[in-house]
C-alpha cells in the first residue's frame, strides 16, 4: 500500500508538473541577445512563477517551420502557441504600429516601447490583434545601417541595395536614394555573402548573432533621434489562453 500510494502521490505530482506545456517560436537563433536576454529570461520566470505548472518549449530558428511572415498566422491558427516577430513583416496588416516606425521618432526605446503598449491596450487590442492574445509589445533600439562602403550622408545611399524589415523603413530607403529590398532579418547574412544586398537595416543588438561585423566593414549610427525602428509583438494563440487555468493566465 504505501508502494501504491507513493506511486499514486508521484504520479498526480508529474501530471500537475506538465499541466500546461507551450511551445515559444521565433525567428533569430537561440544565442541572439533578444532570445538570451528577454525571451528565455521572460520563459524561465513563467515557469518559476507557475510553480512548475507551465512549461515553455522553445524554438528558435523557425524549428516549427515557415517563414518569419508567417509567425503571426501561426499563433492566429495553434501552428505555435506563443509567437516572437517583427510587426512589420505582415505589411499593411497592423497599420497603427507603423506610427512608431517613422523616421527620428525614437529618442528613448524604454519610453517609446511603453508608449506602443499604451496605443495597443486603448486602440490595438480589440481591432489589429484581435485574433491573438498579446502578451507584450516593444521596439529595438536606434536603427542602424550596415553597409559594405561606407556611408556618410544620405547620397553616399544611391543605388545601393539595402534590406529594410519594414514597409516604412523600405520608404525611408527609397527617399535617401537606396534600392530597398524586403528580407526577414534571417536571410541577410546569405544575402550579403552572396552580393543580393549590399547593406542592412538592423540595430546593434542584433548584429553579433548574425555575423553582419564579419560581413560588412562600415557600420553608421546617427546622433540625436533614432533613424528608424521597428515594432515587436510576443503574442500567444488566443484559444490555448483561454484553456488555461485561470489562475495561470495572469
Amino acid at each position: 500500500m504505501v508502494g501504491v500510494a507513493s506511486f499514486f502521490i508521484c504520479s498526480v505530482g508529474m501530471a500537475r508538473a506538465q499541466e500546461v506545456t507551450l511551445s515559444m517560436h521565433q525567428f533569430l537563433p537561440a544565442q541572439a541577445n533578444v532570445p538570451k536576454l528577454i525571451l528565455d529570461v521572460w520563459a524561465d520566470n513563467v515557469e518559476e512563477a507557475s510553480g512548475g505548472r507551465i512549461k515553455i518549449d522553445r524554438y528558435p530558428s523557425m524549428q516549427l517551420g515557415g517563414r518569419p511572415p508567417e509567425l503571426m498566422d501561426q499563433a492566429i491558427d495553434g501552428v505555435a502557441d506563443i509567437i516572437w516577430t517583427v510587426v512589420g513583416y505582415t505589411p499593411g496588416r497592423y497599420p497603427r504600429t507603423e506610427v512608431f516606425e517613422l523616421p527620428f521618432m525614437m529618442t528613448n526605446a524604454r519610453a517609446m516601447s511603453s508608449a506602443y503598449w499604451h496605443m495597443f491596450e486603448k486602440h490595438m487590442k480589440d481591432t489589429e490583434f484581435k485574433d491573438v492574445h498579446v502578451l507584450g509589445t516593444w521596439v529595438h533600439g536606434p536603427g542602424m545601417i550596415h553597409v559594405k562602403k561606407e556611408v556618410k550622408s544620405p547620397s553616399d545611399m544611391q543605388g545601393l541595395k539595402i534590406r529594410g524589415g519594414s514597409r516604412t523603413v523600405n520608404n525611408l530607403l527609397e527617399k535617401m536614394g537606396a534600392t530597398p529590398v524586403g528580407m526577414p532579418v534571417p536571410a541577410v547574412p546569405e544575402g550579403l555573402s552572396k552580393g543580393v544586398i549590399d547593406g542592412t537595416t538592423i540595430p546593434w543588438e542584433v548584429t553579433s548573432a548574425l555575423k553582419i561585423p564579419e560581413l560588412v566593414e562600415n557600420h553608421t549610427e546617427f546622433e540625436g533621434n533614432a533613424l528608424y525602428v521597428l515594432t515587436f509583438v510576443l503574442a500567444m494563440n488566443k484559444d490555448r489562453y483561454s484553456a488555461m487555468p485561470t489562475d495561470l493566465q495572469k
